[in-house]
């Protein structure tokens, strides 16, 4: 390599600056291209407000310039705020030399696709998997609807534009082949990595965590996350049903979640399950790893969709990490054949009572067979196998370092 000189990258993402997919998920990877960047080089991140409003350019303690712009769902509104967008952006382009338009997720592609063809600055697209496709299998938008056809077509015009892409899984080279009719030359795959020295784990931090939150002799599941969506919602309580069943009044469910008592009340009702069976509460980053470290085993109830394939789910890193072995829906990224294979939790087959009652018997077995503690040693592995920020940082390396060509002089 030549001699290297800063450069300033654009990230554009579609959430709000306080979305856990920007403080838990996207931040931790910018400070990682930081430190693949030449010296002197800027990040400037563009967030979405859902307040609404517009926010002024500032520098954050760590080095990153925030722009937050307003956000508009699909629709007319959102047609209008994708060109205003657009707009403000290349104007940021010419103000701060922006040499790489690098975009986070395909909704944020079709503004960085739109800056990357007006500016002609290269285009990365990072965490690449289907996002039109998924938002109809999880029946949020119709396959006719305006915002899937627009968002696919964006996505096949995005990933021909791309000069480097970053997908979540190597299935992802097939899907793009098969539904955009392109399989970039430069393709790479980094899942969704945790900080794994992070996590705490060990039996003498978990009994300690458990006494602090009442749960001794308790056998105890956790869900971090929400309910619908993209993920499965009366069909978790019945499960959970099964698994009372079968480890009865000891079995503790940890739900690390959003949603209020109120919220969930219908569906442990429905499923005949007590209250008092449940601890709710909402996680902090600060928090997740201790609250992790009391649980006995982790649930991914993921919709078993086909686009889920191309997916990876963050939390299934940060349960390794801790230590717990998984129950997941099939299909889901490569996280169900990791845990089938290397004998790390189990995979919930079918949505209905016999997957349920061979998801948990298999889980039972693993936890007598084969103790908390070796159990906790093979999630730690698969954690630094599959998970390890080593993978994102080798990435970035790769695209800014030995692709685009931004560094030599």
């Amino acid at each position: 390599m030549n001699k290297v000189g800063p450069v300033n990258i654009l990230v554009i993402t579609y959430w709000d600056r306080a979305d856990p997919l920007v403080v838990n998920y996207t931040l931790p990877y910018l400070r990682i291209m930081q430190r693949v960047l030449p010296p002197g080089s800027r990040i400037h991140l563009v967030t979405l407000n859902k307040a609404g409003k517009r926010t002024r350019a500032e520098e954050d303690r760590e080095g990153f310039v925030h722009h937050g712009f307003p956000y508009r769902a699909f629709g007319m509104g959102g047609v209008r705020m994708l060109l205003a967008l657009t707009w403000s952006l290349l104007r940021l382009v010419r103000r701060y030399r922006i040499g790489v338009v690098h975009a986070w997720c395909t909704p944020a592609g079709m503004v960085g696709y739109l800056v990357s063809l007006l500016t002609g600055k290269p285009l990365v697209l990072d965490s690449f998997e289907p996002h039109a496709e998924a938002m109809v299998e999880n029946g949020t938008w119709g396959r006719k609807g305006m915002a899937f056809r627009t968002l696919f077509l964006f996505e096949k015009l995005q990933v021909r534009r791309a000069a480097s892409v970053i997908a979540a899984t190597e299935g992802m080279r097939e899907y793009s082949g098969a539904k955009y009719g392109h399989v970039p030359q430069r393709f790479h795959v980094k899942p969704a990595c945790v900080d794994v020295e992070r996590f705490v784990h060990g039996t003498e931090r978990r009994t300690e965590f458990r006494k602090a939150m009442g749960l001794e002799n308790k056998l105890v599941a956790v869900y971090a996350g929400k309910f619908g969506g993209i993920y499965l919602d009366r069909e978790v309580f019945e499960l959970l049903r099964t698994a009372r069943g079968h480890w009865g009044g000891e079995f503790h469910v940890l739900l690390l979640t959003g949603h209020k008592m109120d919220e969930l009340e219908p569906w442990i009702r429905d499923a005949s399950l007590p209250v008092e069976m449940f601890t709710v509460r909402w996680a902090t980053p600060e928090e997740m790893p201790w609250l992790l470290g009391a649980a006995d085993w982790a649930l991914t109830p993921v919709k078993p969709v086909p686009t889920k394939r191309y997916c990876t789910p963050i939390k299934d890193g940060e349960y390794w990490a801790t230590g717990l072995p998984v129950m997941i829906t099939a299909g889901i990224s490569d996280d169900s054949e990791i845990i089938s294979s290397n004998g790390i939790g189990s995979v919930i087959a079918t949505l209905d009572q016999p997957g349920y009652d061979r998801a948990v018997k298999e889980m039972a077995t693993l936890l007598e067979r084969e103790g908390i503690e070796v159990l906790q040693a093979k999630a730690r592995a698969a954690a630094l196998k599959y998970r390890s920020f080593g993978i994102a940082e080798q990435v970035y390396r790769n695209v800014y370092g030995g692709e685009l060509g931004l560094f030599r002089q």
